[in-house]
């Protein structure tokens, strides 16, 4: 009986359409964390579907790390992250081991198929790099311009990121950046990422790592400090995919990887700041501020 059953799912796999866990008329997108991530994804969504026949799912919220063991797994074909998080914290490796006239983004990429059948596909235009940041009352209580001068008064600070930060993966984390700068904070306070803006805004921290093209940053008037020592490599946004998928749906989309490639450049840190403004503090609906983007670039009626 149980070969029975087993030779009927075995034919239902490779006989009946859909029957599979691939659908060949679907693209499984996983989704970040981030409201820019967010966005990008639903972009793509919009975009694919204006323009193929393919139909597009977002999943759900997943850290960088959990989203890349998906990926492995076959189990999502789209995913938005950056360069820099891909080189750091997914193949551990270390900016400083970019090969002499090698872009960082190039050389990623090429460890990124090797090891995973994974491509960065393109750039997004933004540069969502670590910016180390403090209230505008601690910036003028101790007069602070760069990071190297955070450390004769760290001891006096409480240091608060999301808890991602303080993980073990990755090369661009608390340990390290705090070694590379000799930073000792007074302490620490690992949060939510969710409410990392809300525990700088009470006064329960004066110093953290916010993300460039955070629109809450603005909200919150957080001051940057400048990576003086270029600690933190560029984080340029990307579009990550299966290194098989355009081949896997050519005779339904042939024109899905052109359609992916109109994101290409397209954002500024500026414009991205400003569409993360309008979700994260104007309240405005994903979806909403998405399309209007892309009809503002005349990419959807």
């Amino acid at each position: 009986m149980k070969k029975g059953l087993t030779l009927l799912l075995t034919l239902c796999l490779l006989l009946i359409p859909g029957c599979s866990s691939k659908k060949e008329n679907v693209i499984k997108i996983v989704d970040g964390r981030v409201t820019e991530q967010k966005l990008v994804h639903r972009m793509i969504k919009m975009l694919v579907e204006d323009r193929t026949d393919l139909t597009v799912s977002i999943g759900e919220e997943m850290t960088a790390v959990n989203a890349y063991n998906e990926l492995k797994k076959d189990v999502y074909d789209v995913y938005m992250s950056y360069d820099g998080t891909v080189l750091t914290t997914l193949l551990h490796r270390d900016p400083s081991e970019v090969p002499a006239g090698m872009t960082l983004f190039d050389y990623t990429n090429q460890l990124f198929e090797e090891q995973d059948g994974l491509v960065m596909i393109n750039k997004l235009g933004l540069d969502n790099t670590y910016a180390v940041a403090v209230p505008k009352e601690i910036q003028a209580q101790y007069n602070l311009k760069t990071v190297t001068d955070l450390a004769a008064v760290a001891p006096e600070l409480v240091f608060s990121a999301e808890h991602e930060f303080f993980g073990d993966e990755g090369t661009m984390k608390f340990e390290p950046f705090t070694a590379f700068y000799g930073l000792n904070f007074k302490s620490t306070r690992p949060v939510d990422l969710s409410l990392k803006y809300s525990t700088m805004e009470s006064g329960n921290a004066d110093v953290t790592v916010a993300y460039a093209t955070d629109g809450r940053n603005k909200k919150v008037q957080l001051q940057i400090l400048e990576d003086d020592q270029h600690f933190f490599p560029e984080y340029n946004g990307v579009i990550v995919v299966q290194d098989d998928l355009f081949e896997r749906v050519k005779d339904i989309a042939p024109d899905l990887e052109a359609t992916l490639h109109l994101l290409d450049n397209i954002f500024t840190n500026e414009s991205m700041t400003d569409l993360s403004y309008q979700v994260d503090i104007e309240e405005k609906k994903l979806e909403d501020v998405a399309r209007q983007f892309l009809v503002d670039q005349g990419l959807l009626k």
